[in-house]
């Protein structure tokens, strides 16, 4: 056992998770390894929410030649491996058959069905597990998972573009480009990578919005409107069935393909039944690219994890201000063509 090994192994296990981004939620993202005297003889990753989970597609992917070196073999796997049945059976139980002696771990499992019963079981059959190398980067890989676990909620993140003046939007709501092409296509593999995208009425009726995932490869999320009387016109983009839409209001609830009208009380406050709607629903991740007015409604009662503001350089005389953060962390910035794209963290 060589510690330094063990951490490079499990790097090249969270290279491997990140593959299934967009993927596989509300399942974690996990990479996993077998590794024989430090040859890798197989690699795998969960790639596909009800496929089989990254264990089992590393253990099936072993080349014929190399299956008898499996049960002399350590298997790397970023997260703790399942001991229940869900759309899969037990990753814990395929890897005790398979007669593997040691599991390193990057981290513990702490949703309920799991948390930790996967390892109980693994060393009740004997197997040497060692847990916690590169924890922290594990954690952050799968932050969407345990964020929707420990907190009963999405992952939240807002999204704004504003121009050099720090206004997002212009006073008559006429519409204006502040960030290129070149964001706007990171910003659809940003609604890729999450499983809903929300915003607010005027947002819906001022810019008709699609709010779908065009511009990058892959799936669009859950389209989720707050739209207390339901002003939306009818032959607006959001009406039009090609995605999931969910309508929060205060009208009688309903569906219609895969349009829904969800009625919530607008007397009491809006957020929390709005998230624990779509925790219902087990959307663990949520963009927000509402208006002003909303996205400063989440900073102020707390409810976000991050932040990502497109600086663009379209200059705007007058306008609407964005949003401001507290307490933010400045996490990472990046130029996009000329757009400066700021990362921040939620530390309170």
């Amino acid at each position: 056992m060589n510690p330094m090994h063990d951490e490079l192994f499990m790097q090249r296990c969270l290279q491997l998770a990140q593959l299934g981004a967009g993927r596989v939620a509300p399942n974690p993202m996990v990479g996993a390894l077998l590794v024989h005297q430090d040859r890798i003889i197989s690699e795998g990753y969960h790639r596909v929410y009800g496929q089989a989970h990254a264990e089992v597609d590393c253990i099936e992917r072993v080349p014929e030649a190399d299956k008898y070196l499996i049960p002399q073999s350590t298997m790397y796997v970023t997260l703790e491996p399942c001991a229940h049945h869900g759309k899969t059976p037990p990753c814990a139980d395929r890897i005790v058959k398979e007669g593997i002696p040691r599991v390193v771990i990057g981290c513990t499992d702490t949703f309920s069905q799991v948390s930790g019963k996967g390892i109980e079981k693994l060393q009740q059959a004997g197997i040497q597990v060692t847990v916690g190398v590169l924890e922290r980067a594990c954690r952050e890989l799968n932050k969407r998972f345990f964020t929707y676990h420990e907190k009963k909620r999405p992952y939240i993140v807002l999204k704004w573009a504003q121009c050099p003046a720090g206004f997002m939007a212009t006073l008559t709501g006429e519409p204006v480009r502040i960030s290129n092409e070149y964001s706007d296509r990171l910003v659809h593999r940003w609604r890729n990578e999450e499983m809903a995208i929300l915003v607010g009425t005027n947002t819906a009726l001022t810019d008709d919005p699609r709010l779908n995932n065009r511009l990058w490869t892959g799936k669009s999320p859950v389209r989720a409107v707050i739209d207390r009387e339901l002003k939306t016109p009818q032959h607006y983009h959001l009406w039009d069935g090609s995605v999931a839409t969910w309508f929060f209001t205060e009208k009688a609830s309903g569906t219609n393909g895969l349009t829904e009208t969800v009625q919530i009380d607008f007397r009491q406050p809006l957020l929390p039944q709005v998230l624990e709607h779509l925790y219902e629903r087990n959307i663990n991740s949520v963009l927000v690219e509402g208006g002003a007015y909303l996205l400063q409604r989440f900073i102020e009662a707390g409810l976000w994890d991050e932040a990502r503001v497109i600086n663009g350089s379209t200059m705007l005389p007058d306008g609407v201000k964005a949003p401001v953060l507290p307490r933010a962390l400045l996490m990472e910035q990046t130029t996009l063509q000329g757009d400066n794209i700021t990362y921040y963290r939620n530390t309170e």
